[in-house]
């Protein structure tokens, strides 16, 4: 277990074993999910625009207006 103390400003110092085990880095961004009184730390991936925008090409044949209607209240 490691474990840091909450500074003036709310922040805290995530270890560097922490840090190298979820392979993060300055700039990186980190998810926080609370489940119960615990929290959840998650590296979060960036997004991939190039990778989305060649997928979202093969998924036209869902593109339509009638499909924009069927599914607009979700």
């Amino acid at each position: 277990m490691k474990i840091s103390r909450i500074s003036a400003k709310g922040q805290v110092t995530i270890p560097a074993g922490i840090r190298s085990a979820l392979g993060v880095g300055p700039g990186d961004l980190i998810a926080y999910e609370l489940e119960g009184n615990k929290v959840r730390l998650r590296k979060v991936e960036p997004f991939d625009a190039a990778y989305h925008t060649a997928v979202a090409e093969t998924l036209q044949e869902w593109n339509s207006p009638e499909d924009e209607e069927a599914f607009r209240d979700l």
